[in-house]
């Protein structure tokens, strides 16, 4: 059976506070606003990829068993830039031999893990 076409890809995630994580992801990590449909948000992470929030009382307090990774070259880059506005990270860049990638780990303020990624 042939595959069939996919041309993008949204992973919908639950705030309790979705004007934090707008402030978050458009001001700290500047990622376009893509669509606004008023208790979600979609913002473009790459060219054929997004990251949605929508605000819901049944989000979890610290979200288990979810990564967001954004993948890039710059991954210093990015960790310079997020120290420099304030984030904390729980992890610096270091290189994962296991997987062969150079990654850094932080939470989003809704606890999401989000992992800054390239690959050796």
């Amino acid at each position: 059976m042939p595959t069939l076409p996919v041309d993008q890809q949204i992973t919908f995630l639950y705030t309790r506070d979705l004007a934090q994580t707008a402030r978050f992801y458009e001001e700290v990590l500047g990622l376009p606003l893509a669509v606004d449909q008023g208790d979600c948000r979609i913002y473009r992470v790459s060219r054929d990829g997004y990251l949605g929030f929508c605000q819901r009382a049944a989000a979890p307090d610290r979200p288990q068993g979810v990564t967001v990774t954004l993948v890039t070259d710059e991954v210093d880059a990015w960790y310079d830039h997020l120290s420099r506005r304030g984030v904390a990270f729980e992890k610096p860049p270091t290189y994962n031999p296991t997987y062969r990638i150079y990654h850094c780990f932080l939470r989003d303020p809704n606890g999401y893990l989000l992992e800054i990624q390239r690959f050796e």
